[in-house]
């Protein structure tokens, strides 16, 4: 099986803090799996670190309010491309996140509280037919 998987749950350090959100969960789940790691923040062009992002709206801004919008599309528009060029037959998010977040999202008040709704990457993904799971549903 060919697994796209977001790059942080396997240790990269590509997280916008600049660290990672590394996951023996997925590292057990994913072996002998042939495994395709994506950020599709870093894919966007932007740098690690970086200022914190929600969706605002529908539009990706950073806690300073200026809009990512365009880098997060962008970098979600080349890792979709990378899933269908892999013929990938799952793909692994990152919880909570404006790009990989699958089921919730921060609501853009920067404040820490989630909603329903998916990141620019898993939204992309979903309506596109590829299969996607968020790293905390990996064992129920």
């Amino acid at each position: 099986m060919k697994i796209m998987v977001s790059a942080c749950l396997l240790g990269q350090n590509c997280k916008y803090n600049g660290g990672n959100n590394y996951s023996e969960k997925v590292t057990q789940y994913i072996k002998g799996h042939e495994i395709i790691p994506v950020c599709p923040e870093v894919a966007g062009g932007l740098p690690t670190p970086r200022l914190s992002c929600e969706i605002v709206k529908g539009v990706v801004i950073n806690k300073d309010g200026e809009s990512k919008d365009k880098e997060f599309r962008d970098g979600a528009e080349l890792c979709l491309q990378k899933a269908f060029e892999e013929s990938v037959d799952l793909v692994i998010l990152q919880s909570r996140s404006p790009s990989c977040g699958v089921k919730q999202i921060y609501d853009g008040s920067f404040t820490g509280k989630l909603i329903d709704g998916h990141g620019v990457f898993a939204e992309l993904l979903i309506q596109n037919g590829i299969k996607v799971i968020d790293v905390e549903d990996l064992f129920g």
